[in-house]
């Protein structure tokens, strides 16, 4: 053997050395599993200690690389596990299946919210894949059996509100609930709220409501969280109709989660033995109306643009968040009203800025009366969770009971960007979110030479 020849072999071995010293001694790699078998899945949920820990592990078939990001999408908590690998505007990107928003596998950057992954270095070496992700150790099966999925069914025939019962608030909520069409729930919204507000309903009732929203509509494909189909090419005609198309559906079950509040909490909810205020209903018959326009200006929209709302299938993902907060309205208020609406806050502006570019001044228009009004959706429970924790038998800390319902019924952690304007009009201040985001910095990029192949992420 020369002695350049000596020199390249003991620098290979020296890298090898070095990567084996990391995966033995530092732990910082650990080994996922063999590369043929993780090839066979596109996404692949690895288990983390907890639920916001997890990873999904990322195989895109057409560029036979892998890729890694958080599993939990850090704009409201999505399985990203369940997305689908896309070409967006020239870039490989995970789109999520709740929002449709992409993000980069390269770095997990997403050009329509301004929001990013965590993303993680991978490695393969001899046929095995590695994934840097310092002390935190991962597994391919969930460390805790998952929960059963909860069988969805109308309400019994008893819980229908009888006809001497009709005129209440919680009747109405009712109707709207169980109202299968889409068209059908915006027009009784807007009829049984415009009762609300004019004084033609005036009694809350206790009619229950059912335990999911009822979506069964021949003009309406409800399919499985990432099953909807391509999303398009940024910046097409088919990526904005499937963008409107999404917030449409998101505003279909804001509409839900709206009557839901009031009927599922009103008639019981005590305070000190006292009912809430009828400031609280008032307050949230307005969310609903609310909701229901942005509903209908979306499906204007896509009418005007050749399309309409169900020519795209839909999914029932976005109603998790009620069903885990249905023990508690204080834990509905802080998830689904100061995180979930809140995070709208923060993406909203970019959105615009992406029809801005397209000159879409229509689209424009809607999307900044969307943002306007959901500012005041984040106060309505900015305001109700402080009344609520100010007026307990106890007294309750507001930011702290924040803190540990949030981490208590929200998957992952809030990450930035913030739009600390806009959640300063509402009330929100960064005490409030800041301590729930991840500490720690996203996983570092690592170079590794010697005939390894390496998955780089930054």
């Amino acid at each position: 053997m020369g002695l350049g020849e000596f020199v390249k072999d003991l620098n290979v071995n020296q890298s090898l050395l070095e990567c084996l010293k990391d995966v033995v001694e530092v732990q910082a790699w650990h080994v996922i599993g063999d590369v043929d078998f993780l090839k066979e899945k596109s996404l692949r949920r690895l288990y983390g200690d907890s639920e916001g820990e997890d990873i999904v592990l990322i195989y895109d078939d057409e560029e036979d690389t892998f890729h890694a990001m958080d599993a939990v999408c850090s704009h409201e908590g999505g399985p990203l596990d369940l997305g689908n690998i896309e070409d967006i505007g020239g870039d490989r990107c995970l789109v999520c299946p709740w929002h449709r928003y992409e993000f980069k596998l390269t770095d997990g950057y997403s050009e329509t919210t301004g929001l990013q992954q965590d993303v993680y270095p991978l490695m393969e070496v001899d046929g095995k894949l590695y994934i840097r992700t310092g002390e935190m150790e991962l597994s391919l099966e969930p460390k805790l059996p998952a929960a059963a999925p909860e069988v969805v069914t109308l309400p019994p025939e008893h819980s229908v509100p009888s006809a001497a019962s009709l005129n209440t608030l919680t009747s109405a909520a009712f109707q709207v609930l169980t109202a299968a069409d889409p068209f059908e729930k915006i027009r009784l919204s807007e009829l049984l709220g415009g009762e609300w507000c004019s004084g033609a309903i005036t009694e809350l009732g206790n009619c229950p409501p059912p335990d999911h929203p009822v979506r069964n509509s021949d003009h309406l494909q409800v399919v499985a969280p990432g099953k909807e189909g391509k999303r398009g090419k940024g910046g097409s005609l088919s990526s904005r109709i499937s963008i409107l198309h999404a917030m449409a559906n998101i505003e279909l079950w804001a509409i839900d989660l709206s009557w839901d509040i009031l009927a599922r909490f009103v008639p019981h909810f005590r305070l000190q033995g006292k009912l809430l205020p009828k400031e609280f209903s008032d307050d949230f018959v307005r969310v609903a109306r609310e909701e229901t326009k942005h509903f209908r200006l979306l499906n204007d929209r896509l009418n005007n643009l050749g399309s309409h709302f169900g020519a795209l299938p839909v999914h029932n993902g976005l109603w998790e968040s009620a069903e885990t907060t249905n023990h508690s309205l204080l834990a509905r208020l802080a998830v689904v009203h100061m995180v979930h609406e809140a995070r709208g806050l923060d993406v909203q502006p970019v959105q615009i800025r992406k029809f801005e570019r397209q000159n879409d001044q229509e689209s424009l228009s809607i999307l900044q009366t969307v943002f306007t009004e959901e500012i005041t959706h984040v106060a309505a429970g900015m305001k109700w969770f402080n009344y609520i924790c100010e007026h307990s038998e106890t007294k309750l800390d507001p930011v702290k009971t924040f803190h540990e319902i949030v981490r208590k019924n929200f998957r992952g952690y809030l990450k930035p960007p913030f739009n600390t304007e806009a959640r300063s009009k509402a009330g929100m201040t960064p005490e409030w979110y800041e301590p729930l985001t991840k500490t720690g910095s996203a996983a570092k990029s690592v170079q590794v030479s010697a005939g390894v192949t390496v998955h780089q992420g930054s």
